[in-house]
């Protein structure tokens, strides 16, 4: 009996063996993490790099304790600093005080890897704030060379991640200066590809539409419950306005480009010591997992190396218990070995039985022409469930459109209570619903693209855990103010701690007061949380005074680094001083025009 013919788009098979990583680490590490800041200017002295204790086996260690496959490390971020000793510049290592000048971590790092069984992959930053010939034709030879570099002197790498912020304000050359640049076109990708192909052809390549693989959309660590592994090709580009489609995928697309959910376990990328008691729980790193493995993507989770050059303890812990509470979830498959009953199977090779062996490389497959099917398991006593996984056999596509998931109740079959559609399968799809005590269980497929090919079924007790977990706005302890200039109605959605609402302040300045003079030493805003965010301030200034007409004395001014993609809260954190009024201005809107958004506001 003949396989099913392939549905295109298909992977590669390098793309399906990065999906079976599942889950992988990011570290940013780097001058930032010294200056307290998320997207350096380029302007910092490299000698303020120096880690007191920096060990990449630690990192390692507790990566592969984590359950991590592999590791991208930020060999170079905006601000142009090289954490290797790139000879084409003197913005790197060489010229820090660790280890004398001789350091360079991406050796460190990629050594630690092999010696722990991981796979190795780098961050470049096509933007560089501190090149002054950043947005000329001259800065690409520079670029292409850092790279080069990179795929020839540190062994195999899994994934090249090209970020998609690119161009703005900077240092470029010690000079304050903006630099605008054709994000599509300037670095001329298809060169680099020729490059990554020829040196590193296992490698996947990331950015905001791939080919390897895409951005999700969002920094928040999840994709869609509908998720599609396809784009249309050559649509999506590096500031590609839609960037909401890319949590789904385009169901109509002619290109293999599955998702990667990129996630920081902190706050910010980089490490700030006020983010100490602010790192994921594993409760929350749980969920995450389920919505991005589990919704057909991978999970990048980073890790903000600290100042000594360690991964934090906490960040640690929590990393790992979420890794063991996992494995415990999904420990003991309650269908492995059973020959479920089946509506249609082509026979040969494609049986039911291939459904529960454990092996990606055997499946199940219906006859041609044959998009629907029931596959139904039974049990000897009532058995209790609550998660269930799918596999599709994706070397021949993705297929699955809809599919809905029943279980016995006496004579009648009822649907399972779960808070998500049951639409796409993909890579793995895994389900948390109600818990139920049962002799049956049946997966529907009542719409697919093709024949079906389903390589995997597993259906667990994850034990008496709660589902109902959701993210809180970072509650953070506040004076009491008041926004004259600003709707009561309106001023009420900032302090509400509701995250879904957002109070929308016309013009570029919101004026704070505080009733009376205090001592005032930050500020904090949650951004508008809503798909696309709305009113988002790129650059800002904070001034201070007594009186409301003499509002001038400025404490505080900079940019909202990274806000589009990755909105949370964002503190602000100035010299103590007595004031009344405090007014944000902002100099610069991520989308020009656009009233401020804020979805909580405190002062401290």
């Amino acid at each position: 009996m003949l396989p099913p013919e392939p549905i295109l788009p298909v992977p590669e098979p390098k793309q399906v063996e990065w999906q079976q990583m599942e889950t992988y680490a990011f570290i940013h590490f780097g001058l930032n993490t010294f200056n307290d800041r998320e997207w350096g200017y380029g302007d910092t002295d490299p000698k303020t790099f120096n880690p007191t204790n920096l060990d990449c086996e630690q990192w390692a260690q507790t990566l592969v304790k984590a359950g991590m496959k592999g590791v991208i490390l930020t060999a170079k971020h905006h601000d142009g600093f090289c954490l290797w000793p790139f000879e084409g510049t003197d913005y790197s290592v060489k010229n820090s005080p660790w280890k004398n000048g001789q350091g360079n971590v991406v050796k460190e790092l990629s050594e630690a890897c092999k010696k722990y069984g991981l796979k190795f992959a780098v961050y470049l930053s096509p933007w560089d704030r501190h090149q002054a010939n950043y947005g000329t034709p001259e800065y690409l030879p520079y670029f292409y060379a850092q790279l080069h570099d990179l795929l020839t002197n540190y062994g195999p790498v899994f994934e090249v991640w090209f970020d998609g912020a690119n161009g703005g304000d900077g240092w470029y050359g010690g000079a304050k200066d903006i630099r605008t640049i054709d994000r599509k076109n300037y670095y001329n990708y298809p060169r680099i590809y020729e490059m990554l192909d020829s040196i590193q052809p296992q490698a996947i390549i990331f950015s905001d539409g791939g080919p390897g693989c895409r951005w999700v959309g969002n920094e928040k660590g999840f994709a869609g419950a509908t998720n599609w592994s396809f784009l249309r090709k050559g649509e999506v580009h590096p500031g590609y306005d839609k960037s909401y489609e890319l949590q789904y995928g385009h169901p109509d697309g002619n290109q293999w480009v599955p998702a990667e959910c990129d996630v920081s376990i902190r706050p910010g990328w980089f490490y700030h010591p006020e983010e100490d008691d602010r790192v994921k729980s594993p409760d929350q790193l749980v969920d995450l997992y389920y919505r991005s493995v589990g919704h057909n993507a991978t999970l990048l989770l980073n890790f903000p190396v600290d100042r000594r050059g360690l991964i934090h303890p906490v960040d640690s812990a929590n990393a790992v218990r979420f890794h063991e509470m996992i494995q415990q979830q999904l420990k003991t498959n309650l269908v492995a070995g059973m020959t479920p009953k089946v509506s249609n199977e082509r026979g040969g090779d494609f049986v039911a039985s291939a459904l529960t062996d454990d092996n990606f490389d055997t499946y199940w497959a219906t006859e041609d022409g044959v998009t629907t099917a029931d596959i139904e398991f039974s049990f000897d006593t009532p058995t209790r469930m609550n998660r269930m996984m799918l596999q599709e056999y994706i070397p021949l596509g993705q297929r699955v459109k809809a599919f809905v998931v029943e279980y016995l109740d006496k004579d009648t079959w009822l649907p399972v209570k779960l808070n998500e559609e049951t639409t796409t399968i993909g890579y793995k799809r895994l389900l948390r619903f109600e818990t139920v005590e049962t002799k049956g269980i049946r997966i529907r497929i009542t719409d697919a693209r093709g024949p079906l090919c389903l390589s995997n079924v597993g259906v667990y007790d994850a034990g008496n855990v709660s589902d109902s977990f959701v993210e809180k706005v970072e509650d953070i302890e506040s004076v009491p103010y008041l926004l004259p200039d600003v709707k009561a109605e309106e001023t009420a959605k900032a302090s509400d701690k509701q995250a879904q609402t957002t109070c929308f302040v016309e013009g570029d300045r919101l004026l704070i007061d505080l009733q009376e003079e205090r001592l005032v030493s930050s500020l904090h805003f949650l951004p508008d949380q809503g798909e696309p965010n709305k009113g988002l301030i790129a650059n800002y200034e904070i001034r201070v005074g007594t009186s409301k007409d003499a509002v001038n004395q400025l404490v505080k001014s900079g940019e909202f680094s990274n806000i589009q993609n990755n909105p949370v809260m964002q503190s602000v954190f100035f010299t103590p001083v007595k004031a009344r009024y405090i007014e944000l201005k902002a100099t610069r809107m991520i989308r020009a025009g656009e009233p401020m958004g804020f979805a909580e506001l405190r002062v401290k």
